[in-house]
């Protein structure tokens, strides 16, 4: 488990959600913000806290397993795959722990920040420094495969499709690099800086950028197939189910728009910025926003369905696992609804 739910990052969760709220199941206090979005595998939740620590809780009980601590903070989210959690810090390491134990099986220094949210896909490790570069690394040994340089810093997440890494990088460009090799398929030039970690569906990438606009690329070629602009930048990573493109704005709105055409379904309003990335369950869109709020929102149609609200801001994206979504606010909680 990763963030947005698998390695293409459609942001699709399989199983049952939470259609109607029934309130916490429980509530975890860290000791600063949560920024980062939970991962959920073999009843363990993880996730990092701006405190610098990477948790484990009980999946059901919220109980506190173990906790490891960084030097920095931890916004990075965790992916999870043959019992290891592999995450990033400000202090800018990539970690990898035992999942049962949290005891360290090796980290990897970068030159910069490690924001982005690693990939793990065939042995191989993928995640984006602030240093400027996309890094692989072997997943067991956490020896560099191979790295790949960018203009400026690489906070977004890459996604792995078919053999290869789509990613972007504060340079304004979206790269496709061959996954074995790192080498250079094809890039996209936006107009600002590309923070939004990159969908893969049928064929097409969806990824917003800081110049308002999201773009649905052509995976193979990169060609632009179609991009719809917003009323602000687009940092939010879009999820990609059923046909529909779903992904937020710093203009304060949800968006729906169907997949091949780029044509706005429906958007929901909510009352500050939303550059949390939604999930998509059973039906049901959940996604949080600046205005301290996590909501839940018909796919179809957009009506809402529940909100919830916290105590400060949320930009942390919902996991959603048994019927149960996790995410993280900056009142310092991590919270499991139900």
């Amino acid at each position: 488990m990763m963030f947005r739910a698998n390695l293409a990052h459609t942001g699709v969760y399989e199983g049952k959600g939470v259609p109607s709220l029934h309130g916490p199941r429980w509530k975890f206090k860290t000791g600063n913000a949560v920024d980062s979005s939970p991962a959920v595998a073999d009843g363990i939740v993880y996730f990092g806290s701006v405190d610098q620590y990477l948790y484990a809780l009980d999946a059901k009980s919220g109980k506190l397993k173990w906790w490891f601590k960084t030097d920095y903070m931890v916004d990075s989210s965790p992916a999870v795959a043959d019992d290891t959690v592999y995450f990033g810090s400000w202090d800018h390491c990539l970690y990898a722990l035992d999942a049962e134990t949290g005891k360290l099986k090796w980290r990897f220094k970068t030159e910069g920040t490690v924001r982005s949210s690693p990939a793990v896909a065939d042995g191989t490790v993928y995640f984006g420094s602030d240093d400027g570069h996309l890094y692989a690394l072997d997943a067991k040994s956490g020896k560099l495969k191979w790295r790949f340089k960018t203009g400026w810093p690489v906070a977004s997440s890459p996604a792995v499709a078919d053999g290869t890494v789509y990613f972007g990088s504060w340079d304004h460009c979206l790269y496709a690099l061959d996954a074995k090799s790192g080498k250079l398929k094809w890039r996209f030039e936006t107009g600002n800086a590309v923070d939004s970690s990159p969908a893969v569906a049928d064929g097409t990438v969806y990824f917003g950028s800081y110049d308002d606009y999201i773009y649905a690329l052509d995976a193979k070629s990169g060609k632009l197939k179609w991009r719809f602009e917003t009323g602000w930048w687009v940092l939010s990573s879009p999820a990609v189910a059923d046909g529909t493109v779903y992904f937020g704005s710093g203009d304060d709105y949800l968006y729906a728009l169907d997949a091949k055409s780029g044509k706005l379904k429906w958007w929901f309003k909510t009352d500050y910025m939303v550059d949390s990335s939604p999930a998509v369950a059973d039906g049901t869109v959940y996604f949080g926003s600046w205005d301290h709020c996590l909501y839940a929102l018909d796919a179809e149609t957009g009506k809402l369905k529940w909100r919830f609200e916290t105590e400060d801001l949320v930009r942390s994206s919902p996991a959603v696992a048994d019927g149960t979504v996790y995410f993280g606010s900056h009142d310092h909680y991590l919270y499991a609804l139900e």
